[in-house]
């Protein structure tokens, strides 16, 4: 398996002068191979491929004197990085749906990491990180790093330094739970499992609404190019930092108590970026954060060995968890009131229990993770009451 370790470096003013130089190397040339493969397929109807640009560079080398101050590997990155984001546009080309999303050139401050991509380019030396044409950065190593580091990436965020080691290990075999759970994602609860329990939502950005005003109106007010003008958009890139850092721990735990308490764990499968379109909810979607959410619960439950599956959303809140009727619901109503089997339980209740039947219901699975089998809304649904949000 593949995981990453995030830690805080502590560059002196000279390694972070150092960093900087490299990160607009970098970014002057992923802009320069742009153009080449441009010109190129103007003047001869073909692609330049990143060999080519590989030998062009190899060449550039030996009169450029700022590409030798960078190292060769992380140029290297820079063409695959640039042969990338050519082939997820061919490939977006080939499905013929939206936007299909051309690269674009990197504008001054918007290409912030650098990777080294194996040692011994970089290395950690006595409680240090060694980084060719660098030096050794201070690091704070808040945990061990377990497995084999593939590779590292520099990244800046604001005027903080990350280093992010790629490793390749084998997980801990440990109990999986018998335990099997539905998780149907909302807005009021941030998400509620089949077994009743509900997760707050903590609204992370809304709380840190009246600060961002403050320091967004400040920025406004400021000169472009001046000094002070650079200090507001470090506040302001500080606080949305912090909320930030916050919706990423709170994902963490939640998601490593669901996986410590259930071996099958389910979800809806949500369209989250068409979702995001509504006006009046964007914003507090985007708060909740589901789609990162989900994406940790996955991670953590293949690390544990637990199943994670998705299902289809469709009308999880209208169908009755117990007889299968359909009760249709105002956007406003939040409880579920069946006319047929008189069941009554919380609308989001119901959902995680849909979910969690659409997985096991009618299979012998559904008994193996120790769940009955029960007869079995999109989640454009959940709006609820727009001016709670």
């Amino acid at each position: 398996m593949r995981k990453t370790y995030k830690y805080r470096l502590y560059p002196s003013k000279t390694q972070e002068a150092k960093l900087l130089a490299t990160l607009e190397v970098c970014r002057i040339l992923f802009n320069s191979c742009l153009v080449d493969r441009k010109c190129h397929y103007e003047s001869t109807g073909k692609g330049l491929s990143r060999i080519r640009q590989q030998e062009i560079l190899a060449a550039d080398k030996k009169r450029v004197l700022l590409l030798k101050e960078v190292h060769s590997q992380v140029l290297q990155d820079v063409l695959f990085r640039v042969d990338r984001a050519y082939q997820g546009f061919f490939r977006r080309l080939s499905e013929k749906h939206g936007k299909t999303g051309y690269p674009r050139f990197k504008s001054e401050g918007r290409y912030d990491s650098i990777t080294y991509p194996q040692e011994p380019g970089f290395k950690i030396e006595e409680g240090k990180l060694k980084l060719s044409k660098i030096g050794h950065l201070k690091i704070k190593m808040h945990r061990a790093v377990a497995g084999q580091v593939k590779t590292c990436t520099i990244r800046k965020d604001g005027n903080h330094w990350y280093t992010c080691f790629s490793v390749e290990y084998e997980p801990e075999k440990r109990p999986v739970p018998t335990k099997a759970v539905g998780i149907d994602v909302g807005l009021k609860s941030f998400a509620t499992l089949s077994d009743g329990t509900e997760i707050t939502n903590p609204k992370h950005l809304r709380k840190a609404e009246a600060k961002l005003k403050r320091v967004q109106r400040s920025l406004s007010r400021k000169k472009k190019g001046g000094g002070n003008r650079m200090e507001a958009k470090q506040a302001v890139a500080k606080l949305h930092r912090k909320v930030r850092n916050q919706r990423l721990d709170f994902h963490h735990k939640e998601a490593r108590k669901i996986v410590n308490n259930f071996g099958l764990i389910v979800a809806e499968d949500l369209k989250i970026k068409n979702m995001v379109r509504n006006r009046h909810l964007s914003k507090s979607i985007s708060d909740a954060g589901w789609g990162n959410f989900l994406l940790l619960l996955a991670s953590k439950a293949e690390e544990a060995g637990c199943r994670f599956e998705k299902v289809d959303p469709c009308h999880t809140s209208v169908n009755c968890s117990c007889c299968g009727s359909k009760v249709p619901k105002t956007l406003a109503s939040r409880t579920h009131r069946c006319p047929s089997c008189g069941l009554v339980l919380s609308r989001d209740h119901n959902a995680a229990i849909n979910i969690l039947q659409r997985a096991t219901a009618g299979t012998a699975e559904s008994y193996a993770w120790g769940e009955p089998a029960l007869s079995g809304h999109s989640l454009n649904q959940e709006a609820m009451l727009l001016a709670a949000w």
